[in-house]
């Protein structure tokens, strides 16, 4: 009787050791600012790819694997960040996620290249969820990258269109951070002015060193003084935040056509000032058409007492998840190929990822800083009793952007 019964039990010892085998954990290594003047956005937005981290496991989304998202803090620096993707990689990581700055994305970029051409067989999967800099996807594009924002000309395009039929805005002031992105919105903003409204005057174009500016009183002065009805910003998180107060401080009338009102603190800064004068343009908004996503709200919420606003944590984890489970695999490699040309419901509709140049393709929301009043503006930020009314959808077909990507692939 012994001799049948140990060789079934080894039979299922093995069984259960492939299974567990077979079941990993797949890691992402978030590298962004958790300490520092970027910080809170950092937080926020980490604790966003660990809510949908939790629920991909939970509804097995990737079959039996489990995702984990674990937190390296970059202080928003790129010599930083390089160190600590050695670091990760060291340990294992074979996927990266970063958006808090484009600077610091193109160094990874680059270095996620080169390690992954040195290093066959332990490559590295960039999933970017908001550096936005076009040329990650053009010029810069690989294979080994996936951008699950729409890029700053996609973005622009979508907002000079809205405001291209505005015959109220007559003359525009440009600020923004120096470095890659805010460099990429300047260009594109007098750019596509010119090709749509070519009678708009461009009042002022102003570059400031990136978390650095404690007082942007000066720099409110100068619109004040340029007589600009509107204000385009690229900037974000404390950056925006203190432009924000010093024009509300200056009582500066002028409307801000902003990529990142939304962002953790420039709420509060707003308040009741920015009010039907704060816009944004985004790949999601809470108060939609169907308050898609408004469970992702209110769980996170209740969980962390924030608000849940970087819907592309839930494409990025999506889609992952779902080339995991396409793929049969963990491999980055294979898990890459299954993410080319993927579709994917998130909470602002069906996006697709382009196999061209990794660049997602997603509708694109037009909002306003309003009163919340229980109907079409159910859900306000950082508990101001403000949120964003939804002005227009784009279809994703209408933000896109050609591009120049010429992608080398493995085995190619």
């Amino acid at each position: 009787m012994n001799k049948t019964i140990r060789p079934l039990t080894l039979a299922v010892s093995f069984a259960l050791l492939s299974a567990s085998a077979h079941a990993d954990t797949v890691k992402v290594a978030f590298i962004d600012p958790l300490s520092g003047p970027f910080a809170p956005v950092g937080q926020n937005q980490l604790k966003s790819f660990q809510l949908i981290a939790d629920m991909a496991t939970q509804q097995k989304w990737a079959g039996d694997h489990k995702i984990e998202v674990v937190g390296f803090d970059n202080k928003a620096s790129p010599q930083e960040s390089l160190t600590l993707l050695k670091t990760v990689i060291d340990q294992g990581y074979r996927y990266i996620t970063q958006g808090n700055g484009s600077g610091v994305g193109l160094a990874l970029l680059d270095a996620i290249n080169k390690h992954n051409e040195r290093n066959p067989g332990k490559e590295v999967v960039f999933l970017n969820y908001a550096a936005i800099d076009p040329d990650m996807t053009n010029s810069k594009c690989s294979f080994w990258h996936f951008r699950f924002d729409a890029n700053s000309d996609m973005k622009m395009e979508a907002l000079t269109s809205y405001m291209a039929p505005n015959k109220d805005i007559k003359s525009v002031y440009i600020i923004g951070q120096n470095y890659a992105f805010g460099q990429a919105v300047s260009r594109s903003a007098k750019e596509y002015l010119k090709r749509k409204r070519p009678d708009i005057k461009i009042a002022g174009d102003d570059l400031h060193p990136i978390a650095q500016v404690k007082d942007f009183s000066p720099y409110i002065a100068k619109i004040k003084a340029s007589g600009a009805d509107t204000v385009i910003t690229g900037n974000w998180g404390a950056d925006l935040a203190l432009l924000i107060r010093a024009a509300k401080d200056a009582d500066l009338k002028a409307n801000f056509y902003t990529y990142y009102g939304v962002t953790t603190g420039v709420p509060t800064a707003m308040g009741a000032a920015g009010a039907d004068r704060v816009k944004i343009v985004g790949n999601w908004m809470v108060n939609n058409e169907k308050f898609a996503g408004k469970e992702i709200v209110e769980a996170f919420k209740k969980k962390y007492n924030d608000d849940y606003y970087a819907a592309q944590t839930h494409s990025g984890i999506g889609m992952l998840a779902q080339a995991i489970k396409a793929a049969k695999s963990t491999d980055p490699v294979k898990v890459a190929f299954a993410m080319e040309g993927a579709k994917f419901n998130s909470v602002n509709g069906e996006v697709m990822m382009n196999k061209a140049d990794h660049q997602l393709q997603q509708p694109l929301y037009i909002g306003t800083w309003t009163k919340t009043n229980g109907k079409d503006i159910k859900y306000d930020q950082e508990n101001t009793g403000y949120g964003w009314r939804m002005d227009k959808k784009i279809d994703a077909y209408l933000a896109n952007q050609p591009t120049s990507c010429q992608m080398k692939r493995p085995g190619a």
